[in-house]
């Protein structure tokens, strides 16, 4: 009896707890849709954002950070980072979030897959892949900053991708796809790639084979991988595309996002490998059996100098790839 009452008690908390959260979120999109309001009349030359649009962007974030906080996806600070990060991304393009979507879903749902696999391969690894608010911003970081100068210059909206018209908003709205598909195709390589690739990897420096978890180490799965990766992101970009750009046919085609997503994912993972190949430790500790990325007395190395951290490896390869690849976009975008 005192069990069913527990029960009861913990679902009613939460049917308040739920009610309370909706309530202030109503308040706060409509107290950020007054504010809006209020400064485009100020103004005069901006136009204010619909009080939908401001709960969209501060409800659905919420809720799947929510989620991903229950399912130790996020630890809290990693939870608030990306709570910001979802809410910038979507305030500016329904398109970036669904992106951004694709992206947290897919890799979350891969770095739990194989995971009695990847124990044995990784010293580092965390039960459920828990990501901290470091992790958050050097994968989300640039695409919150380009999606901030993305509604500088054409404000919250959702535009095709066409260089013509849109030069600079298709140039920035390509460079945060790139970033986020960089991110992806990353994780897809690291995440498949050790659990279903059958032969050892292979030094990208070099082609030389390493212990698997070798920063720098490839494999033909993982790059496929990367490839896929990226174009699960730029499909949800160009879906969302679809669903909100009204006149789609007066602009470019949009259906090279999908590839242009693949492209980022598996430059990016190359480029991921090629930083860490050179400016990360990794040595074969061999009190533990595994590759680890500390030097120690049992510790032998396999390649790289301690410069640079996963984090900082992954900041690198997405800003790198958000620089240059809408560039190459840019020049065979088809007309």
């Amino acid at each position: 009896m005192d069990s069913e009452i527990e029960i009861l008690t913990k679902e009613y908390v939460k049917m308040m707890t739920d009610m309370i959260v909706l309530c202030a979120t109503l308040a706060l999109s409509l107290f950020f849709w007054v504010v809006s309001l209020t400064m485009s009349i100020v103004s005069g030359n901006l136009q204010p954002v619909s009080p939908w649009r401001w709960l969209f962007s501060i409800l659905v974030p919420l809720m799947v950070t929510s989620r991903a906080l229950e399912r130790r996806s996020l630890d809290r600070l990693g939870a608030l980072t990306a709570l910001l990060v979802g809410f910038v991304l979507t305030m500016a393009n329904y398109s970036f979030f669904s992106a951004l979507l694709a992206f947290f879903i897919t890799s979350s749902k891969l770095t739990r897959w194989g995971g009695e696999k990847k124990k044995k391969i990784d010293a580092e690894y965390k039960e459920g892949g828990q990501r901290n608010w470091i992790q958050v911003l050097c994968n989300g970081g640039v695409p919150t900053e380009l999606a901030l100068l993305y509604m500088i210059e054409v404000g919250p909206g959702e535009i095709p991708i066409d260089f013509g018209k849109q030069y600079s908003a298709s140039w920035m709205s390509l460079s945060l796809l790139g970033a986020l598909a960089c991110s992806a195709g990353d994780t897809w390589a690291s995440e498949v790639g050790p659990v279903l690739s059958k032969s050892k990897p292979r030094l990208i420096t070099t082609w030389m084979e390493v212990p698997t978890g070798t920063n720098g180490g490839v494999t033909p799965v993982g790059l496929i991988a990367s490839f896929l990766g990226g174009a699960a992101v730029g499909l949800a970009y160009f879906v969302a595309q679809l669903l909100t750009v009204n006149n789609l046919q007066h602009a470019d085609p949009q259906w090279p996002i999908i590839m242009y997503g693949g492209a980022a994912g598996l430059l990016g993972s190359m480029l991921d490998s090629f930083l860490g190949a050179n400016m990360q430790y990794s040595g074969f500790d061999a009190s533990i059996g595994k590759v680890v990325s500390y030097e120690s007395a049992t510790t032998s190395r396999i390649c790289g100098k301690p410069i640079l951290d996963n984090n900082a490896v992954n900041l690198f390869s997405s800003v790198l790839i958000a620089l240059f690849l809408p560039g190459m976009a840019w020049g065979m975008w088809p007309q």
